[in-house]
């Protein structure tokens, strides 16, 4: 761009007169170039969020239940003992976790609660007692609902579905 002397000073302006507002000229090219720009990062930032999304927790450890076989089914109004034994994904034994009863299409009054290595478990296993419960006039079948509450200083997550006992009519 060529330099324009006025008075004493030099102005690099084509047309010193004129002001920002009356310019009417653009710079060609710039924003199609913006907005491939800008759609190009976008799509590479919601890959690399897709990708980073599907790792998951690092070090998170899923556990589940086991109930006994002889505990799978139990009769409705039958006052009885199940022993679910707490494992992680990896089938090893988790200790100091909480198991929680509750009713599902059975009934149950209440949640019934118990915590592994308690009353002579093993220090995996957990003892629930069950009482009170059954099914509704019409129903043949119903289940109760587990679940884990794992220790609060670990790395165990319960956000998979657990086993659940099986209630028939006695």
């Amino acid at each position: 761009m060529r330099s324009i002397a006025i008075g004493d000073e030099r102005c690099s302006r084509p047309n010193p007169g004129r002001s920002f507002v009356d310019d009417d000229r653009g710079i060609e090219g710039l924003p199609i170039r913006l907005v491939i720009a800008l759609t190009v990062g976008v799509a590479a930032l919601a890959l690399m969020l897709n990708m980073l999304g599907g790792i998951g927790d690092v070090g998170d450890t899923e556990v589940t239940v086991e109930v006994a076989n002889d505990d799978q089914v139990i009769e409705e109004g039958e006052d009885v003992d199940v022993s679910m034994y707490v494992i992680d994904e990896n089938g090893n034994d988790v200790t100091d976790a909480t198991v929680l009863v509750s009713a599902g299409s059975a009934q149950l009054d209440g949640v019934e609660e118990a915590h592994t290595g308690e009353s002579g478990a093993d220090d995996h296993e957990a003892i629930v007692s069950l009482e009170n419960h059954g099914l509704r006039a019409d129903q043949d079948m119903g289940t109760l609902e587990i679940d884990v509450v794992p220790p609060s200083d670990s790395n165990y997550i319960d956000e998979q579905p657990n086993p659940e006992i099986i209630v028939t009519e006695g």
